[in-house]
């Protein structure tokens, strides 16, 4: 969250070339690839100045000569919170043309999802339309991106006549690797896993807590944590088995059997997967569905990337052909639900199992899984996501809101730890949401101490089964709405966290409700008042 003028250290650039570099992210990646860009451009004769895109003023677009955008897509195609006002503003009729203006888009994503990079593309469309230049073609990352981000920022220096780096500038490398990292995980310690649900629930949620003691890192309340799971063992015997192979085969230097465990991401259902066996195939019936995106979300529904090849049979004529239909086994990232004040050398995190059966097969989420069902002997490989964007507010007297229904409470325990180890004056109120309070009622001996010991001003809860009527959290927030609004106008800061789908969209239009009718505000007005929240990071989101 920096606007900043960076070169490289100590270098001295004579006319140096402005290019302004703007990111938009949910989680951190495109800030620091942004950051990055900064430092290499930075030794090559350009004047960089990073913006986060919520805080780019948007008149100045049409002054600029040299525009780099790094943004990432989540939920159903939408930008990140902090790239919404800028996304929609150049999408707007209100944005001017921009003939002289010469840029180029890294759009971050995941394949997984039918809308991938959809943010990016649509900004890299809208500019092309209103006549600005692309230096280099857009380029689409997946979850696996860093290969694909050195080849388009070398191509960016190639197009935009970077000079020789000078003796003090930097690469794309800004910050020297620790021990461990995205490139090393460590082989953490499972410590200890628990299901917090009671029995008679029909969910399934573990609290898993690691041992970070002599990895070297550090983290706080709202980073993440990566977690490089290993496939399921029946799944890779069946996939092998309907494949026509032993599992034996060698690829590189390990088995076949070794990869599709480690490697390789082999249960995803993927739109590129499926054009890419339709084609290998020959399927009528899968080509047509290549060509209908809403037909394949249909198809996709419940399956796994193993109903390819048993519902459409084909006879691979070697190993290759059939790993080049996966993608990389991708690190999942879960909101750390723990305070390192509060636990020395410890990690924590509040994980959903997945489980269920469809189309005659038991499905299981290969990370959820990994770690429900771990013996805590071999070790768990993990990195950390810190990011700036669902950080507690420096001034520990700032009142915050907290929304974290089901597993959406992980950073909001991990918050109400740092509160209480560090005697924050601020107070502090938490909704909270599940199925039922019987058995569903997440850190509830947690929860009642701190009402007790006076760290959890307010607590309310919504559990959505145990009446005839569904009630969830966006319904308490209007309930309290008059409360609420005093809090926000205090100064409070408004934190979501959770399925981004339905629950942070309620949240969002309760949020509004609650401003509009408490604040005496036209629909207009309240807009403006939670914009403003945003922009001044007074609304955060750790949505997924």
């Amino acid at each position: 969250m920096f606007s900043s003028q960076e070169g490289g250290e100590g270098a001295v650039v004579v006319d140096a070339k402005p290019v302004s570099i703007l990111w938009g992210s949910q989680t951190g990646n495109s800030e620091g690839l942004a950051r990055k860009i900064s430092k290499t451009l930075g030794g090559k004769g350009f004047a960089p100045t990073v913006y986060d895109m919520a805080d780019y003023d948007v008149t100045k677009l049409s002054e600029e000569s040299l525009l780099l955008i790094v943004t990432s897509t989540y939920g159903d195609g939408e930008p990140p919170d902090n790239a919404a006002s800028f996304y929609n503003w150049v999408l707007s009729d209100e944005a001017p043309k921009l003939e002289s203006l010469s840029y180029s888009v890294l759009a971050l994503g995941d394949t997984n999802y039918p809308d991938f990079c959809k943010c990016g593309i649509d900004i890299d469309v809208r500019l092309k339309a209103l006549g600005a230049k692309p230096i280099v073609e857009r380029v689409d990352c997946d979850v696996d991106y860093e290969d694909a981000f050195d080849e388009w920022l070398s191509a960016v220096e190639g197009a935009a006549g970077a000079s020789a780096a000078s003796e003090e500038g930097g690469s794309s490398d800004v910050s020297q690797e620790s021990e461990y990292g995205k490139k090393n995980p460590f082989p953490a310690k499972l410590l200890n896993n628990y299901d917090l649900n009671t029995e008679g629930s029909a969910k399934e949620t573990r609290h898993v807590e690691i041992s970070i003691e002599g990895s070297g890192f550090s983290y706080d309340p709202g980073d993440a944590l990566a977690v490089v799971p290993v496939n399921d063992a029946e799944y890779v015997a069946d996939l092998l088995k309907v494949a026509g192979f032993t599992g034996d085969e060698t690829l590189g230097e390990v088995s076949l059997r070794t990869a599709l465990t480690e490697t390789y991401d082999v249960t995803s259902l993927t739109l590129k997967a499926l054009k890419a066996y339709a084609e290998l195939s020959g399927s009528e019936m899968l080509s047509k569905l290549a060509d209908d995106r809403d037909a394949f979300k249909a198809y996709a529904w419940g399956r796994q990337f193993i109903d390819l090849l048993v519902e459409e049979p084909y006879e691979f004529k070697d190993v290759d052909s059939f790993v080049g239909l996966l993608g990389k086994l991708a690190p999942r990232l879960y909101s750390i639900s723990s305070s390192p004040r509060a636990h020395e050398d410890e990690v924590h995190v509040t994980v959903g199992v997945v489980r269920y059966d469809a189309h005659g097969r038991e499905r299981k989420g290969v990370c959820s899984n990994f770690l429900a069902d771990h013996d805590g002997d071999a070790p768990v490989r993990i990195y950390f996501h810190h990011t700036n964007s669902f950080k507690l507010p420096e001034d520990p007297s700032i009142p915050i809101i907290m929304v974290g229904p089901g597993t959406g409470i992980a950073p909001f325990r991990a918050f109400l730890e740092e509160r209480a180890a560090t005697s924050a004056p601020g107070k502090n109120w938490l909704f909270f949401g599940d199925q039922r309070a019987e058995f569903d009622f997440l850190y509830e001996e947690e929860l009642s101490a701190y009402q007790k010991s006076g760290v959890l001003n307010k607590l309310d809860t919504a559990f959505s089964r145990d009446q005839k009527e569904k009630v969830y959290v966006q319904d308490r927030m209007r309930e309290k709405g008059a409360e609420l609004y005093e809090w926000l106008e205090a100064g409070g800061h408004f934190y979501v966290c959770g399925d981004a789908s339905r629950m942070a969209k309620d949240v969002d239009t309760a949020l509004l409700q609650v401003v509009a009718t408490h604040g005496g505000k036209s629909e207009e007005e309240a807009t403006a008042y939670v914009e403003g929240m945003k922009k001044s990071k007074r609304y955060l989101r750790d949505v997924y």
